[in-house]
């Protein structure tokens, strides 16, 4: 029962840094889902075609050859990142390029009129965008950030690829060393559900918050 205590300990150890992964990458996620969501529906072409390009790259392309290309192949070119970074990047910036696409869908939803009044009260492009059409288009977006958010946490069992210490690693380890598979990942099965739970519980209440909120918006 002891062993079995101290291999318990290992694996939520692993859970801290899966949870640490999640935070950090899907914090970066919504960075780049509103940059390249926005600059989706720029003004300037150049400025659509970057954001298109990124969407597309990471969309296009597998999650584990973009964590290998982030850890072995960016340090020949001057940067190496730790595991956790890594992981983090190569997370971040493939959520991300999901998560754009309901930003860019969201703020075309709102209706039009909402930009007319806009334009009539004269306040300018930014001040339509941050005090009129974003905090209306944030509620349409959360259901699928939420989902997107999921999407990440089971992503980072990918980490385990390159030796940092997640859950799925230590699982993994604790395998390897009891020769007992259900137990480690009959474990870790549980941790993502919870996990997946809180932050659909999470994002369940912004959204109540947020649409209680739309009614002193709405022009």
């Amino acid at each position: 029962m002891a062993v079995w205590s101290g291999y318990l300990t290992l694996i939520l150890e692993g859970a801290l840094v899966t949870l640490e992964l999640t935070i950090m990458g899907s914090a970066l996620a919504l960075v780049m889902a509103f940059l390249a969501g926005l600059g989706r529906l720029s003004r300037f072409f150049a400025v659509r075609a970057l954001a298109t390009a990124y969407i597309e790259f990471f969309r296009g392309t597998s999650i584990f050859v973009q964590l290998f290309w982030v850890y072995f192949v960016l340090p020949f070119a001057g940067l190496t990142l730790t595991p956790l970074q890594a992981g983090v990047l190569a997370l971040g910036l493939n959520v991300g390029a999901y998560a754009a696409e309901v930003v860019r869908g969201a703020v075309k939803a709102v209706g039009r009129e909402q930009s007319e009044a806009c334009i009539a009260l004269n306040l300018s492009r930014y001040q339509r965008m941050r005090h009129v059409i974003l905090p209306q288009a944030l509620p349409l977006m959360l259901p699928t950030f939420c989902n997107n958010a999921i999407e990440l946490l089971k992503g980072t069992a990918v980490v385990s690829l390159i030796s940092l210490t997640d859950m799925t690693f230590q699982a993994q380890v604790v395998r390897a060393q009891t020769g007992n598979t259900l137990v480690p990942f009959a474990t870790i099965l549980i941790l993502y559900f919870l996990m997946a739970s809180a932050i659909s519980a999470t994002m369940r209440w912004l959204e109540r918050r947020m649409a209680r909120s739309l009614d002193g918006i709405r022009t």
